[in-house]
């Protein structure tokens, strides 16, 4: 299975969310699972590329120009794919990806976790989106999630598309299911 994965490319966050990062590229490696990712160099981008590279696991970054340009690719992408711009890459990154995975992210994943499940919600693709809430990071998001279903903003339930998992048990057993 592909496992497309969205998450920070920052270095300054709290370590427990790289430890859980890399135990999640050991963890996909281990049970025969690819990683997709953005492909960059730094954060979490690449605790999760090199944790996945080192237990003989297989990562396909979908890398946009402009991150090839600055520098920022990688060393344990061992399948490229190049694109344009950031909107190709979601495309890019929801074809190769089975199920997606959300670490801790700011803006461009939260771009990311929407586009793939709006997606899902008027029917171009039936894969699942997993919040991966590791110290509660995606508490906020899933309280906003519940507070704008019950005010009737969202046909359906946004449940039946986002996921969330505490743990790696729970996010393997979803990842498992999908």
């Amino acid at each position: 299975m592909k496992i497309c994965v969205f998450c920070s490319a920052n270095q300054q966050i709290d370590p427990a969310f790289f430890a859980a990062t890399e135990e999640l590229g050991r963890w996909a490696a281990e049970n025969g699972h690819s990683i997709v990712y953005g492909g960059v160099n730094q954060g979490l981008m690449e605790c999760l590329a090199k944790a996945a590279h080192e237990a003989h696991g297989r990562t396909i970054g979908v890398i946009p120009s402009m991150v090839e340009k600055s520098g920022r690719t990688s060393d344990y992408v061992d399948v490229e794919i190049r694109c344009d711009n950031l909107t190709d890459r979601k495309q890019l990154m929801m074809d190769q990806g089975d199920v997606f995975v959300a670490l801790p992210g700011g803006i461009g994943t939260l771009d990311e976790i929407f586009t793939v499940a709006a997606s899902a919600t008027i029917g171009y693709h039936q894969k699942a989106v997993i919040l991966y809430n590791i110290k509660e990071c995606w508490t906020g998001l899933v309280a906003l999630l519940d507070e704008l279903q019950q005010r009737g903003m969202m046909r359906g339930h946004w449940r039946d598309y986002i996921k969330v998992a505490s743990s790696l048990e729970e996010l393997a057993s979803m990842v498992e299911e999908s």
